[in-house]
């Protein structure tokens, strides 16, 4: 019977999928985007009474703006990073909201992690530099977030740095 264990080259260190936070599901902006519809809609009825109509349509131009803003929230909240580590290989992927997909490989023994920390309000970016060309990752996490990824993407570097380990 053949060994079906997985390679040491390609065993994962580390794996990672980054997405954007937000904060209203779909069915939380429903109930948000109705009960504002109601509320504009009350407060457009005097207006439309008075013969001042034209208030009225801008109040529900506003709302399809809204709308419309939730949307296009809504759909770039698809776009993702993935990040795997092994010891031979970094692979960083990402994928747009579209489903546009970019990746980029690096040795993990050549990659540099970068950080720019701001004295106040913690890591600011992260980039990996290969060659000179420097690759943000996770743009769209928050400063605490950004410092945890570096803290694990340090720790998995270092140990893929170590090679591949054989049993």
């Amino acid at each position: 019977m053949p060994d079906t264990s997985p390679e040491p080259f390609d065993e994962p260190i580390y794996t990672t999928r980054l997405s954007p936070h937000r904060s209203m599901s779909p069915r939380a902006f429903y109930l948000f985007i109705g009960g504002f519809c109601v509320a504009q809609g009350i407060f457009a009825i005097p207006f439309f009474i008075m013969g001042a109509w034209p208030i009225a349509g801008f109040m529900g131009l506003d709302a399809l703006a809204l709308y419309i803003a939730f949307l296009v929230n809504f759909r770039d909240a698809r776009a993702y990073e993935t990040l795997n580590v092994t010891p031979i290989e970094l692979v960083f992927a990402k994928v747009g909201a579209g489903g546009r997909r970019r990746e980029w490989r690096f040795n993990p023994s050549w990659v540099r992690l970068e950080q720019k920390v701001h004295e106040e309000f913690g890591v600011m970016s992260v980039a990996l530099v290969f060659r000179g060309e420097a690759i943000e990752v996770g743009s769209f996490l928050g400063p605490d977030q950004k410092a945890e990824l570096v803290k694990e993407l340090a720790r998995a570097l270092a140990i893929a740095r170590m090679g591949p380990r054989f049993s």
